[in-house]
């Protein structure tokens, strides 16, 4: 095999309703997973066995989304060895997707790599047995989600520019949801609603509902959050520790990430309706026909 390189794209939840609770303890939401122009890369090269490399993350081996990927992908096949090496620019544990989408872009890789055959929506299938929101990686679109997070809709969006600041703090997901203070009510919404609203910014229309709990159980998500809310209406993403101001004003997004690294990590980033994984898949079967 040769060595080939595919990114692993970023997401934010640009709200995040939950709208009730399943028996079987998963919540229902809505949301709109935002893809952005910010990403993680996965190095494929060969080796004896599968082995997975993580620069610069803790996590074990054998927990890791990229790993459970490859085991699921090559489960009763003999495959060729693979060393993939994942090189994290995605904030660990701030609601942004990273783990998810190194897991869509493994399957993707190792689909094309393995030559397998699978489609997106057999991928996509693959992915749910990693986790809810590993689908919206592998299909590659911002979309609106239900269910879970697994019901998706592709949905096409102005271009918007997003400050993002990670405070220093880890987040469990767990803590947030069993918290009794969260809301789990929220009216459900349709997609013509959203994008018929002006004021997007309207934080009673849109706004994520792990947010109050987050400021309570997390202190530097509420400094953060305050802080960003001086240029517009800030938001938490997902159940992560980082948090975002939207502006379409690139110039704007610029002056307040400037400010905001004296006091936190952040970077500043773009929206985008496709995932830079969709070039890069065709790019490299391209490379392996030559």
């Amino acid at each position: 095999m040769q060595r080939f390189e595919l990114p692993a794209p970023a997401k934010l939840n640009r709200f995040l309703h939950i709208t009730g609770r399943r028996q079987d303890g998963y919540h229902e939401l809505q949301t709109i997973f935002q893809l952005v122009d910010f990403h993680d890369v996965l190095v494929f090269e060969p080796a004896e066995d599968i082995d997975v490399q993580m620069d610069g993350d803790s996590i074990p081996v054998a927990d890791n989304l990229v790993y459970r990927a490859a085991m699921l992908l090559s489960a009763g096949r003999s495959v060729p060895g693979v060393r993939i090496t994942v090189k994290k620019n995605i904030p660990t544990g701030g609601g942004m997707g990273g783990g998810s989408s190194d897991a869509a872009t493994a399957l993707h890789g190792l689909n094309l790599l393995w030559r397998l055959g699978y489609s997106k929506t057999e991928l996509a299938e693959f992915g749910l047995q990693l986790g809810a929101d590993v689908p919206v990686f592998v299909h590659g679109r911002t979309s609106w989600a239900e269910g879970i997070g697994e019901v998706l809709v592709p949905i096409d969006l102005p271009e918007s520019w997003f400050v993002v600041l990670v405070p220093r703090c880890r987040v469990s997901t767990a803590e947030i949801f069993l918290h009794p203070d969260l809301t789990r009510d929220s009216s459900a919404i349709t997609i013509a609603r959203f994008l018929q609203q002006k004021v997007f910014s309207d934080q009673k229309v849109f706004r994520n509902d792990c947010e109050e709990v987050s400021r309570i159980l997390y202190p530097e998500i509420g400094k953060a959050l305050d802080w960003l809310n001086q240029w517009g209406a800030a938001r938490m993403s997902g159940t992560g520790s980082s948090v975002f101001l939207e502006t379409t004003d690139k110039t704007l997004a610029s002056d307040v990430l400037a400010r905001s690294l004296k006091n936190w990590q952040g970077f500043m980033t773009r929206s985008v309706q496709e995932s830079s994984l969709v070039g890069a898949l065709n790019q490299v079967e391209k490379s392996f026909q030559n």
